[in-house]
């Protein structure tokens, strides 16, 4: 998977680059990292589980961990299961599902209750794509994603049916590259981040987050909100983020290179 999807406009109140954001600084005062998995740890593939461990992504993620005292975090819309199968549980702290599902340092996992209404959304996914080939459905319990990658002339469509789903079910519409999701409301990327800098290892630090998504946006703002900065990874459009990065390729290279400034 690979590229913006064109019809997920983030909101026209966020501030649009001019020009390429400048690269994050390698040096960093006790910074706190949220990491994003897809298009930022790893790089987007066709289908979800075409997404596999990486040896030089586990073996980074592990030496973070060491180098920052444990303060660091994969902040995912995929399950904490998905996470940690890619990362090779590389990681104690992670949340999944746009903060539905959160693991803390301690290991203790909270996760949402579903409601009942994602199984309507998961329902009328399938039938979707029951005659729709490429469209594959993502059934993740708390949330239902319809991923149009494979098929991206059922782009238009695909909205439209989250969107009249969305509006007809009370469920959290989340637009992400080529893929709608309709979760259970109440939670984001930005309220995972915020419930892990409250606890240890986090507390006190500057909360870092990297992301490529729109889902990624409410991270960028409340790491902001907290002190610190959001890192936008790939091309440049309206974002809370400071600082921007290529590529996979160029997230893994900063994070080998990142230092902590005493």
């Amino acid at each position: 998977m690979s590229g913006q999807d064109p019809q997920a406009v983030p909101p026209s109140d966020r501030p649009t680059p001019t020009r390429p954001l400048p690269p994050p600084p390698s040096r960093l005062g006790r910074p706190a990292l949220f990491l994003d998995l897809d298009g930022v740890l790893a790089p987007l593939a066709p289908t979800p589980e075409a997404v596999v461990p990486d040896p030089r992504r586990t073996a980074l993620l592990r030496a973070l961990l060491a180098r920052l005292d444990g303060r660091v975090a994969i902040v995912s819309g995929r399950t904490l299961a998905e996470i940690d199968r890619i990362s090779e549980a590389a990681l104690r702290s992670a949340s999944g599902v746009h903060g539905l599902e959160r693991r803390s340092d301690d290991g203790t996992v909270v996760i949402d209750d579903a409601a009942p209404a994602v199984r309507t959304a998961v329902s009328a996914f399938r039938a979707f794509a029951a005659d729709r080939p490429g469209v594959i459905v993502e059934d993740k319990v708390v949330s239902a994603g319809l991923h149009f990658r494979g098929a991206q002339d059922q782009a238009v469509a695909a909205r439209d049916l989250a969107g009249r789903l969305a509006e007809d079910t009370g469920l959290s519409l989340q637009a992400g590259n080529l893929v709608v999701e309709l979760k259970t409301p109440g939670t984001d990327k930005g309220t995972a981040l915020t419930a892990f800098m409250a606890e240890a290892p986090f507390q006190g630090a500057t909360p870092v987050m990297v992301g490529d998504d729109l889902t990624d946006e409410h991270g960028f703002e409340a790491a902001a909100a907290l002190g610190g900065f959001g890192v936008l990874v790939g091309p440049a459009r309206p974002t809370a983020a400071r600082f921007g990065l290529d590529d996979v390729s160029a997230v893994l290279d900063w994070l080998d290179s990142l230092t902590e400034v005493p």
